[in-house]
Parts: C-alpha cells; sequence; structure tokens
C-alpha cells in the first residue's frame, strides 16, 4: 500500500504527470496508481510521505465520478476507499446491515427500534383446544409476565382455570404465582359451598401472598384470573392486569384496575398512613409503585394488598370468548378495539383462530409504543358452555 501527500504547485510535481485516482486523467479515464509501471520513479521530497507495503494496486471505485467534481481539499490522501473515514464527500463507508427483525415496516419507522434477543426468550406462543396466548417481551429488560392455563379439572372438560400474571422488580413472584395459585383455588373451592367461591378465591390469593412472601426474594406481581366451573365465570384481579368480555361484539370490562388514583383505593391507602403522590404523570404509592394490589411486594405490604375483586356471571350464549391480558395491552389498546379486533378470528368460523387474535392485539400496542412486556390470553367461552 502506498500512501502519499501532494501540494499542489509543487517545483517538484507536476499534476500532470502524477494523476489523483480522484481526479479523471485526459476527460475520460482513471489511472490506477500513482506511479507508472516503468522503472522511473519521481524525485523525493521533504514535501511528500509516503508509506509503503508490499506492492499491491490500490482499489478504485467502480463508478466514474463527475469530472466537474471539485477536490475539497489541496491534499490528496491515497488510501483504499475501505479505509476512509465515514462523513467524507468522497467514499463513505458502508454499514454493515443489522440483523432483520420482524416488526411492521410502519413501527421501525414511527419507533425507530432495532433491537436483537433470542427468540426463547423474547416471545411465548401456545395454542390448546379452548384457549390461545401470546406474549411478547417489552424493551425494558428480561421478560416478567407469566400465564397458567389448567383445563380438564377433575376431569370435567367444562372445568377451567386461566391467569395472567405481570411481574415487577422481577419475574420471581410472577412465576411463583403462576405455578401455585392455580393449586390453591381448587384447593380452597373444595372446602367450601358453592354461594362461597369467592371467598374460597380470596382466601386463595391470600394464601399464595404469604406463601411467595415467604420466599423473601423482593418483587411482586399483578394478577388476572379466570375459573370456569359447572356454567359459571368467576373473574379475579388485585393490580392492573384486565378481563374484558366479548358479549355479542360489545366489550365489557369484568375488573377494575387497581391504582393509585382511585378513590377509594387511596382513601384506604392513606388510612393505613401511606401516601399517594403523581410522579412524573403516573400515581404511585410512597412514590415507588403504580398499582396498589398485587401479590408480593413485601417492601410495601402494608398497603399494597393482595385481596383480590372477584366478579361472577352465567356463560350464555351470547358470551363469546374472553380477554385476559397484562397493562402492556391495554394501555394501548381499548376494551372495544380489543373485542373488534379478536371478533373476526373466533366467532362465525369454522376452525376459529384465536391465536393470531392475540398475536395481532400483541402486534398493535406495540406498534402504538407500548415499551412493557404484553401478555394476551384468549378463552372461547362456547367451548365451556355447560
Amino acid at each position: 500500500m502506498s500512501l502519499s501527500l501532494i501540494i499542489p504547485n509543487s517545483p517538484i510535481f507536476s499534476p500532470k504527470k502524477v494523476p489523483s485516482i480522484f481526479c479523471k486523467s485526459d476527460g475520460s479515464s482513471f489511472s490506477s496508481s500513482p506511479r507508472t509501471n516503468g522503472s522511473q520513479q519521481p524525485p523525493s521530497s521533504p514535501l511528500s510521505l509516503s508509506l509503503s507495503s508490499p506492492k499491491s494496486s490500490l482499489p478504485i471505485s467502480s463508478t466514474p465520478q463527475s469530472p466537474s467534481s471539485p477536490l475539497k481539499s489541496p491534499l490528496s490522501i491515497r488510501v483504499p476507499k475501505k479505509q476512509l473515514l465515514f462523513g467524507t464527500d468522497v467514499a463513505p463507508v458502508k454499514r454493515k446491515r443489522p440483523g432483520r427483525i420482524e416488526i411492521p415496516t410502519s413501527m421501525a419507522v414511527q419507533l425507530g427500534f432495532a433491537a436483537e434477543t433470542p427468540r426463547g426468550e423474547e416471545e411465548v406462543q401456545v395454542e390448546e383446544e379452548g384457549y390461545s396466548v401470546y406474549c411478547k417481551r417489552g424493551r425494558r429488560g428480561k421478560m416478567e409476565d407469566r400465564y397458567s392455563a389448567a383445563v380438564n379439572l377433575n376431569g370435567d372438560p367444562k372445568q377451567a382455570f386461566f391467569g395472567v400474571y405481570d411481574g415487577h422488580g422481577n419475574s420471581k413472584a410472577a412465576e411463583f404465582v403462576a405455578k401455585n395459585l392455580d393449586k390453591k383455588v381448587m384447593e380452597e373451592v373444595s372446602k367450601t359451598g358453592e354461594d362461597a367461591i369467592d371467598g374460597a378465591i380470596r382466601d386463595a390469593y391470600l394464601f399464595t401472598d404469604m406463601d411467595f412472601l415467604k420466599e423473601d426474594v423482593g418483587g411482586g406481581t399483578c394478577c388476572v384470573t379466570a375459573m370456569i366451573r359447572k356454567g359459571d365465570l368467576f373473574v379475579s384481579n388485585a393490580g392492573d392486569c384486565r378481563a374484558v368480555l366479548s358479549r355479542n361484539g360489545v366489550a365489557e370490562a369484568l375488573t377494575n384496575d387497581h391504582h393509585p388514583s382511585r378513590e377509594d383505593e387511596r382513601d384506604r391507602i392513606e388510612a393505613l398512613g401511606g401516601y399517594v403522590d403523581c410522579c412524573h404523570g403516573v400515581w404511585r404509592i410512597q412514590s415507588s409503585l403504580a398499582v396498589s394490589r398485587a401479590i408480593g411486594d413485601k417492601h410495601l405490604k402494608q398497603w399494597v394488598i393482595a385481596e383480590p375483586e372477584t366478579k361472577m356471571l352465567k356463560i350464555k350464549p351470547e358470551c363469546e370468548f374472553l380477554i385476559l391480558a397484562s397493562d402492556g395491552l391495554w394501555n394501548k389498546v381499548t376494551n372495544q378495539e380489543a373485542v373488534d379486533l379478536v371478533r373476526p378470528f373466533c366467532v362465525g368460523l369454522d376452525k376459529p383462530k384465536p391465536f393470531s387474535a392475540c398475536k395481532k392485539l400483541a402486534e398493535l400496542s406495540s406498534w402504538r409504543g407500548s415499551f412493557d412486556d404484553i401478555s394476551v390470553m384468549v378463552v372461547q367461552l362456547q367451548h365451556f358452555l355447560f
């Protein structure tokens, strides 16, 4: 490789005799070397700097430049094109294209996001008879959402338990609850009569919370669960995971989010000696947590309770499907929008496609700018009609 600095108008060098690779010679062709193939060498000069390496021809651009393009500097540096610094006027370095990520083009333009993670950590896909689940990792760190599903309970195909859990702080609480809450609910329900099932579910939540706190690992999780039993649907929640029913295409929220901004929740917290304030537009307990109920959160347990709110209803023919999802969905998609998107995949088809609906919902929320984990479960209620 040869590197030379040429000073215009030098009495020693003549530009006509030493053509540059950046200029056309005779208006028609480039010279690939600053020296001829003959044995004659140009005289040395203190103004000429030459660095030598094994002889090789210098690469040049395959696309001729305009003969009218002026040099930007009186100094011409002969180096291979790939060694030129990015941002020069002559030959910018080509950036290596990043790996492809399967997201909508419009989303990439709007959000400018191009992260790449192992697929196993990025999403969860489940498609089973009667329900489907899709979980998509957000852009804040590791996936902290979890889900649970138990069908054919006690050998009865019309009994089932489903849950979506949105962890915060870490995924430990969500993992613990996903493994244990359904069993605890079934255990408590078996001890009581049909008229006290909501109380049994409440006890199961509280016992699960107590068991997790004994683990002493920190973190917490919001929960939304649905138990189907003898044609009845019991929906419970603690936190801001939400359950939405489609009743002949009309969205019906079956849960109320537990936020510190709720008047009854704020009154409860303040009565216990806590306080609620707004931090950067978000209402929080003790300037910390943005939900007022959850399993875990030992450091805030005095105010953040695990007691759920439960609603029971009969599954009727007009009850089409149930959507259980974390706030990663609901922060960007309204209840009715979710029902409108899912319905064409689940109603009026010989072969419903609830999994496709779950994935479409998650993609919509992500496209609208959600940075949180997004977990969506669709339960086809007609499958459990008693």
